[in-house]
């Protein structure tokens, strides 16, 4: 990722190896979105996806020593995100989280749904209800898979990772994790086409 000039996350992390707040802060800024929407789409609750985005960045800043160049920050990155949301799943042992409330905290465009713009048919409560309950379909079935079939499910769709890099921040093999991705496909189609 760029941002602003041309400034490189190897850039910024050469920086906040010596210490400087203000490159770690525009780190910060650059993948706290992405970051949030990741760990909220795998734990299915707003208040843990704060907690764990601000736990990642925390480890980032400690951790910064032990970033090499010749890794791609977000892989790093996200091989943090990936261990936190793991361990924090296996420990609370989260169930039956997804309730309609937790989505109306989101704004409009997390949902996927924007809000009207001029010429364009208003989004009514009725729409914003139905999305949520869609999400709430779809998040209930993600509960069900084991942590790592949820891991790959979301990394892929929600974050767009290929193959190659969701197989280096899962420390699993390309194949291992296109066999994980299909268990977790067939996993989700029967627990979907049960509710219809």
């Amino acid at each position: 990722m760029r941002g602003p000039q041309n400034i490189t996350n190897a850039n910024l992390m050469v920086r906040v190896k010596k210490g400087d707040r203000d490159a770690f802060a525009t780190l910060v800024q650059f993948h706290q979105d992405s970051v949030l929407n990741f760990i909220w789409h795998f734990m299915g609750d707003r208040t843990e996806a704060e907690d764990l985005a601000q736990e990642a960045f925390l480890r980032v800043w400690k951790s910064a020593a032990t970033y090499k160049p010749r890794a791609k920050f977000s892989t790093w990155l996200y091989r943090i995100v990936t261990n936190l949301c793991i361990n924090r799943h296996r420990a609370l042992k989260i169930r039956n989280l997804f309730s309609i409330s937790s989505f109306q905290k989101y704004t409009p465009d997390m949902m996927g749904v924007s809000e009207s713009e001029p010429g364009v048919n208003p989004v009514t409560p009725e729409d914003r209800l139905l999305k949520a309950e869609q999400y709430q379909q779809i998040f209930n079935a993600l509960d069900t898979l084991p942590p790592a079939q949820r891991m790959a499910i979301v990394l892929t769709t929600n974050q767009g990772l290929s193959y190659s890099e969701i197989s280096q921040i899962m420390g699993r093999s390309v194949s291992a994790v296109d066999a994980l991705l299909i268990r977790a496909k067939k996993n989700l189609q029967k627990k979907l086409s049960v509710k219809k």
